[in-house]
């Protein structure tokens, strides 16, 4: 049964197909596009890939953008299914206000962090982060229930808002100094660190919360960015989404 895991953000489409829909599947094939170009992938990228029997997805780019992905699967005789956020699903249970109203990739992210957690040892309290487009730090519990959560902009959103709204902040994009000299270096570090203390504060309050020392899960197109310039410990995962999409299919397509 191949299954095929889409998630689309705010800026690309990113795909996976897999032998069958299990964690630890083996790939078959893989890549992403930017959502400009996803009009091409029934031509292009998907033209020659084996049929996918199952599909599961998430997507948080909108309802145009879902229709255009759903047109291009129109090559194959599946049907298109895609995550909304639930009160429970796969050992996460939702603190949400209003569930259905959190992000379906955090969601997933946080549902593929936990299992990744429990391959690694007793189940212990989590902060996610996926640094994209936007930042989210979400919190779990050690019981597997989601306390909440953080949103803030990402590098790219911060410094367009600064150079909208300050003159004169029209500069290339610098380095992360611990004492910036020049304004390149200073938006970048300032952006960079942001991030980081919104991300160390979680951690304080998930320790207080729950008299335990967090793991902190970080995935996204700009984690690796974030990488130098963290004071904590964590581990980097490059397909977080796809983790959490794996698990869920393996129990919503159970034979």
């Amino acid at each position: 049964m191949k299954f095929l895991a889409i998630d689309v953000g705010n800026t690309r489409l990113k795909w996976a197909l897999y032998q069958n829909p299990h964690a630890n599947a083996a790939v078959l094939a893989q890549g992403a596009e930017f959502l400009d170009n996803i009009d091409k992938l029934a031509e292009g990228a998907w033209a020659a890939l084996p049929a996918p029997d199952r599909m599961l997805g998430c997507v948080v780019a909108g309802e145009a953008v879902r229709k255009r992905v759903e047109e291009q699967m129109e090559l194959w005789d599946v049907s298109a299914q895609w995550v909304v956020s639930s009160n429970a699903e796969a050992g996460i249970s939702n603190g949400y206000d209003y569930p259905a109203r959190l992000g379906a990739d955090r969601w997933v992210a946080m549902i593929g962090a936990w299992h990744r957690a429990l391959t690694q040892g007793p189940a212990r309290p989590l902060v996610v982060v996926m640094v994209g487009t936007a930042v989210t730090v979400d919190a779990i519990d050690g019981d597997g229930k989601f306390l909440g959560g953080l949103i803030l902009p990402g590098h790219g959103i911060m410094l367009r808002a600064l150079e909208t709204g300050t003159a004169g902040l029209r500069v290339p994009t610098g380095d992360v100094r611990e004492f910036p000299t020049n304004t390149s270096d200073a938006l970048t570090s300032g952006g960079t660190y942001a991030i980081a203390g919104a991300v160390e504060r979680m951690v304080q309050h998930v320790r207080s919360h729950c008299g335990v020392e967090p793991k902190c899960i970080m995935t996204g197109g700009a984690g690796w960015k974030m990488a130098p310039s963290m004071s904590l410990q964590f581990e980097l995962v490059d397909n977080l989404i796809f983790d959490g999409l794996l698990e869920m299919a393996a129990r919503r397509f159970a034979a």
